[in-house]
């Protein structure tokens, strides 16, 4: 039993992690860190993050973003948060090298103040369609001028030098160095790390839906809120190579228990694939028309095995994953970061081939297999005439010896000669002349 409740106990601290113990702090900060294109899961992480820092009183909310971007709603709802929020909230685009791109750049300026590391960027915040394609005129114009009045009125107390600017990467998709979005007041600070950020930003004054309210950060403790481990799985599901391999082996799995049925195993991990499959698929931006072309190819694979070609259909099955996988993930206009692996899509669609078409003939071989017990295991055996079949008598078989009778027009059979099995007629057998006469 004790065994049992300590095994619960580690779940739990898994799946939710330990609670962080703001309120015995004064003007705790709290520090969320985003990673990668935004998602559901990162969205959920900032919501709880950020009414957790406002029901233990926190003095700063401090967002480490580095994203390329993402969906428009996610954006707005991640943005939402941060302006109701009662905590102030500074995004602070690090590490070294990190971006705050495209929907990044709007969450940037969302915050109440906004902060960069050395050597990032943030920008290139053009719109683009569900599946990375270039949207209509229309479209696009309507698309970037409700972006255009939103970090507008997000940039408004920074000066218009900071408007146009934050105009511009939505209109030209224009970037900017850290040093130049500080010399236009796009942001606050140039920070080398939390402490070096803490220290610039206190006394800073921000403006709250409450009034004005001056941060007090010199020496204030931090507490990291991390991402649960639900918050972390699902982010992961939104990798398009991860999504790739999911419904590759959910697709083959289900196709598996099809072939042959009467297992659970395979069914139950191909429906499990398929459906964390599904929820990348929801997330990321991708072209419905390859999930054709992958079931296809499986169901060449499967027709190769049944009806043998020389490879003809495996080679087709082939070629036809490797253009569902292309056309799913990385169709014209997706961006980079939500393309999958090309070497990976080839690797993957010749192994699964392999193992699929192994697989499946062996399951195929099974089912033909003789009986090896029963009266069925007789069928076909070879046993010896104790007594002359004309046409009734007896055979020895399997140390047994059973009544016999030959077949129409094979007989009589002599003692001592071999027959074998064609039937099984409940205590007799039915036999015919065996051409191999050796014992």
């Amino acid at each position: 039993m004790k065994k049992w409740f300590i095994l619960w106990v580690v779940l739990v601290m898994v799946v939710f992690p330990a609670a962080d113990v703001l309120a015995q702090a004064e003007n705790a900060v709290v520090l969320l860190t985003a990673t990668g294109p935004l998602t559901p899961a990162m969205a959920e992480y900032l919501d709880r993050g950020l009414a957790r820092a406002a029901r233990d009183d926190a003095e700063l909310v401090v967002f480490r973003l580095d994203t390329p971007g993402g969906q428009v709603d996610l954006m707005t709802r991640m943005v939402q948060a941060m302006r109701a929020s009662t905590v102030p909230v500074v995004v602070y685009i690090t590490p070294r090298g990190a971006i705050a791109g495209s929907a990044g750049t709007v969450l940037t300026l969302a915050g109440h103040a906004a902060a960069m590391a050395p050597e990032t960027a943030i920008g290139a915040a053009s719109p683009v369609g569900s599946q990375g394609e270039d949207l209509g005129e229309t479209i696009e114009t309507k698309a970037k001028e409700i972006l255009r009045a939103e970090v507008r009125s997000l940039a408004a107390r920074r000066g218009p030098e900071a408007v146009a600017l934050a105009e511009a990467t939505i209109e030209a998709a224009k970037a900017a160095s850290a040093e130049e979005a500080l010399a236009v007041g796009l942001i606050d600070v140039i920070a080398e790390d939390i402490d070096d950020l803490l220290d610039q930003l206190d006394g800073f004054q921000v403006e709250l839906s409450s009034g004005p309210h001056s941060l007090q950060t010199a020496g204030a403790p931090v507490v990291e809120i991390e991402q649960s481990f639900i918050e972390q799985f699902l982010q992961t599901l939104t990798n398009p190579n991860i999504v790739f391999l999911l419904i590759t082996i959910g697709v083959q799995a289900v196709l598996i228990e099809l072939s042959s049925p009467g297992g659970w195993v395979a069914g139950f991990i191909g429906v499990v694939c398929l459906a964390l499959g599904a929820y990348g698929i929801g997330v990321l931006p991708v072209n419905w028309f390859g999930i054709i072309f992958i079931i296809t190819a499986f169901v060449l694979f499967l027709l190769e095995i049944k009806a043998p070609t020389h490879g003809a259909l495996a080679a087709a099955g082939i070629a036809s994953l490797i253009v569902g996988a292309l056309v799913l993930f990385n169709s014209p206009g997706t961006p980079s970061f939500q393309r999958v692996s090309i070497p990976l899509v080839i690797g993957t669609a010749v192994v699964t081939a392999g193992f699929f078409m192994f697989v499946v003939a062996v399951a195929l071989r099974a089912q033909r297999r003789r009986a090896a017990v029963g009266t069925e295991a007789l069928i076909g055996a070879v046993g010896e005439v104790r007594t002359d079949l004309a046409p009734k008598g007896s055979v020895h078989i399997a140390g047994e010896l059973w009544s016999a009778e030959a077949v129409e027009g094979d007989q009589p059979i002599k003692t001592g000669e071999h027959v074998v099995i064609v039937d099984v007629q409940g205590l007799r057998l039915l036999v015919r002349a065996s051409n191999n006469q050796e014992s």
